[in-house]
């Protein structure tokens, strides 16, 4: 068994140390027989794969945070890391470190709501939202909502807050004290926001209805209210207009009783109006383009005593 197996080894290494038939012969040459490679292609292979494998690993290890972004990493090792990565390329281990980026810009959204009033009018609502995640929380922010915590927060407690603020007014009120009101949803969503590490930049409510019954009767009592105003405009210029006749009336009596005292005592009075008349219309004709010749009567200046 042994022989067998010495022969076989022999003849293998026979066949090995043949030397290759040229290119006359039907077979390629060997141009590197075994054992006679040249080292500086070897160097040269190995190099070439280690500098193509040290791109590929730097590449990989590069990550870039665009404007208005922040990151955290995540770590096999250690999980969410509080360290966070500003604008800019860092280096992430690859494999072992994963970067997860949140744009901390505010973004707006809206929130609509069909809830009830005081006077149980329903009523519905839109609320404009505009919202960022709070850089220095956004690894807690990770663990406890993940990527798209303003879609699993933001719609559920601004439904809430609406419809507590909204059940505290009336229906005409919410028209009326609209700032007001504006102002408490505000307040209320701040509060409520903050609790999910989220900022609100600005809560405004941009679209408010009432149903189609109610906004009947509202036009009804403004047109009411309107008819009313105007009535008591009729009545109050009526009662102006009675006053100054009154006015008037006494003026006019009270002026005749003093001229009729007056021309008891002395006849002079008279004449002196006449004197006044007769000067009012001389300057009449005076500045007139035309001229007539008038008597001394028709002027009023029959200055005699008619008693002679």
């Amino acid at each position: 068994m042994s022989s067998d197996y010495e022969r076989m080894m022999n003849r293998i290494k026979n066949l090995q140390n043949q030397p290759r038939r040229g290119p006359n012969m039907g077979m390629r040459p060997n141009p590197f027989p075994r054992g006679n490679m040249p080292k500086g292609s070897i160097l040269s292979g190995v190099a070439l794969a280690a500098l193509l494998g040290g791109a590929v690993l730097i590449n990989n290890s590069l990550f870039n945070v665009e404007g208005g972004h922040r990151a955290i990493m995540y770590s096999r090792l250690e999980g969410i890391k509080p360290k966070i990565y500003s604008e800019g390329t860092h280096i992430a281990l690859p494999w072992l470190e994963k970067p997860i980026v949140y744009d901390v810009r505010a973004k707006p959204r809206n929130v609509s709501s069909l809830t009830g009033t005081k006077d149980l009018q329903m009523v519905n609502i839109t609320c404009r939202v505009l919202s960022k995640p709070d850089m220095f929380q956004l690894a807690t922010i990770y663990r406890t909502l993940g990527t798209d915590y303003d879609e699993r927060v933001l719609p559920s407690i601004v439904n809430e807050v609406l419809k507590a603020v909204v059940a505290q007014f009336n229906a005409s009120q919410l028209i009326t004290q609209r700032e007001h009101v504006s102002k408490l949803i505000r307040e209320s969503l701040v509060r409520r926001a903050a609790k999910f590490n989220i900022l609100l930049d600005d809560v405004s409510i941009t679209y408010m209805t009432f149903s189609p019954e109610f906004s009947k009767a509202v036009e009804a009592k403004q047109i009411a209210q309107q008819d009313a105003q105007r009535a008591a405009f009729v009545v109050d210029k009526a009662k102006q207009e009675k006053q100054q006749l009154v006015v008037r009336a006494n003026g006019e009596a009270k002026s005749a009783e003093l001229i009729g005292e007056a021309i008891k005592k002395s006849k002079d009075y008279v004449e002196l109006k006449r004197l006044a008349t007769a000067k009012d219309i001389a300057e009449v004709l005076a500045n007139s383009p035309n001229r007539v010749m008038l008597s001394n009567d028709a002027l009023l200046l029959n200055t005699t005593d008619s008693r002679k």
